[in-house]
């Protein structure tokens, strides 16, 4: 394995991680929204928006034939940023 390929086997876990905890965060910030009736229609776009463009990276990267852990953390970044940063951005921090 190269050092790339290594780099990426080790971060894989921790990106799965954090993209889980973020998706979960996300997702309480937003059912609570919904709940209270104060999801603004941006909110609504921003999740339909942000779903769809990270779908269509994911997409050309695994359709690219690359393999190994590199390109799992590759095609895992375009939903790992977004959830990361709408937890952020939703928390108030």
């Amino acid at each position: 394995m190269n050092d790339r390929q290594t780099r990426a086997a080790v971060a894989l876990p921790l990106i799965w991680a954090e993209l889980a905890m973020a998706s979960w965060e996300t997702i309480v910030h937003r059912t609570f929204l919904m709940m209270t009736g104060s999801c603004t229609v941006e909110e609504y776009q921003r999740m339909t928006v942000e779903k769809l463009l990270a779908l269509s990276h994911s997409t050309q990267i695994l359709v690219s034939g690359r393999t190994g852990p590199a390109a799992i953390a590759s095609a895992l970044r375009p939903w790992h940023g977004p959830a990361t940063a709408n937890a952020k951005r939703l928390r108030g921090s």
